[in-house]
């Protein structure tokens, strides 16, 4: 857990310097922690369309899960009515950014750094689906939520959606959520959740 006083300090109180990016949820900005350690805030809005239930979803979910490609998740803060998730800062921001961003932003991507991060993102899944202790369905891949280190290594990010099955089935029926465009026909339009739906 961090303090709100210690994430402001950080962050040089939210300065819009250090905004890395803004989405339905909020915003997210870079930090320097007091030991160095160079942090991404992500701050929940007020009007925000990850509501509480998902802060905490995400919460519970990252913090159980350990691997290469997946942002390690630092800690929380929950004071009154700030919610921030204190995440590992990824120095290339997102798949997103690198691809579609502004001109100064955008890349040329060579062939075996496109290989490493499709391949990452593989990687990624594969240990949420199949070698987790924790079944988990993301259900929001996007090249918004898949984020790209020093190395351009990707790692999978945004877990407020992700949906957990806990009794090994083959599929889940729920709630649809996630982004158009990027939902799998299956679940986009009878709500039927298989671990397909990330592939797709």
């Amino acid at each position: 857990m961090f303090t709100y006083r210690q994430i402001k300090a950080a962050t040089n109180d939210f300065d819009p310097d250090n905004k890395l990016g803004e989405g339905g949820f909020g915003s997210v900005f870079k930090g320097v922690l007091s030991d160095g350690t160079v942090i991404a805030v992500k701050q929940l809005a007020a009007k925000s369309k990850q509501g509480n239930r998902e802060f905490v979803n995400e919460i519970g979910m990252i913090s159980a899960l350990q691997h290469p490609h997946l942002v390690r998740l630092y800690g929380c803060c929950i004071e009154g009515k700030q919610l921030l998730l204190v995440y590992e800062y990824m120095e290339n921001n997102s798949l997103a950014h690198v691809l579609y961003g502004k001109k100064e932003d955008q890349r040329m991507l060579h062939w075996r750094t496109r290989q490493r991060i499709c391949v990452g993102i593989a990687k990624g899944l594969a240990f949420l689906h199949e070698e987790s202790a924790l079944k988990i369905v993301h259900r929001d891949i996007k090249a918004t939520n898949v984020l790209l280190d020093g190395d351009m290594n990707a790692k999978i990010s945004d877990f407020g959606m992700a949906k957990l099955d806990e009794e090994d089935n083959t599929h889940i029926t729920t709630r649809v959520a996630g982004t158009m465009g990027y939902m799998a026909p299956e679940y986009a339009l009878y709500g039927y959740l298989t671990y397909k739906a990330d592939v797709y």
